[in-house]
């Protein structure tokens, strides 16, 4: 069975510095200049303690919880920058925790029907504090230390006080939702 619009030409739309509006066909979708990708963290101490994010976004006019994440070559400094090496760095940029093991989870796309844009997932352990985190350049993130025990109870109160809870921490919460919990 053919796919329409799977061989339209690409057009650009539009294009700024983090993102380029395209159409296919009758497809509208975005993406990110020159290719570029994310990488998402996912940080558990040998606590099991996961490390979380809260940090406001604009397009959602709220603050969200989220795994640290960050992009991958998206500055002159690290073009070509290998995925795992930049989630090390966005995990003490935004954490203030260093891993001492990174693993490559795979590649991944989170709304594939509208962004073109994919993130590889990254498992981070063996974690030590090395500093303060909240991100660079106004960022403003806050540090959640999390317990994966409480992850469903403090994502519950997160919403509750207004955060957005992006789908990736759907991950921790999977069982208790396959558990009907």
């Amino acid at each position: 069975m053919p796919v329409p619009d799977h061989d339209a030409d690409e057009k650009i739309v539009w294009q700024g510095k983090y993102i380029t509006a395209k159409t296919r066909g009758r497809w509208e979708y975005v993406g990110r200049p020159r290719n570029i990708r994310a990488a998402v963290i996912l940080a558990v101490d040998e606590d099991d303690h996961v490390l979380l994010v809260e940090q406001y976004r604009v397009p959602l006019g709220r603050p969200c919880i989220e795994l640290p994440a960050g992009l991958i070559g998206d500055e002159a400094d690290f073009e070509g920058e290998d995925p795992l090496v930049a989630a090390g760095r966005e995990l003490v940029e935004e954490t203030g925790y260093r891993a001492d093991v990174l693993e490559d989870l795979g590649t991944f796309w989170s709304s594939p029907g509208m962004v073109s844009e994919s993130f590889t997932l990254v498992r981070a352990s063996q974690l030590a504090k090395v500093g303060e985190g909240g991100g660079v350049g106004g960022e403003n993130i806050t540090v959640h230390r999390v317990a994966l025990s409480d992850i469903a109870a403090f994502t519950a109160a997160k919403r509750a006080d207004g955060c957005g809870i992006d789908v990736r921490v759907l991950l921790l919460l999977g069982q208790g939702i396959l558990a009907g919990e």
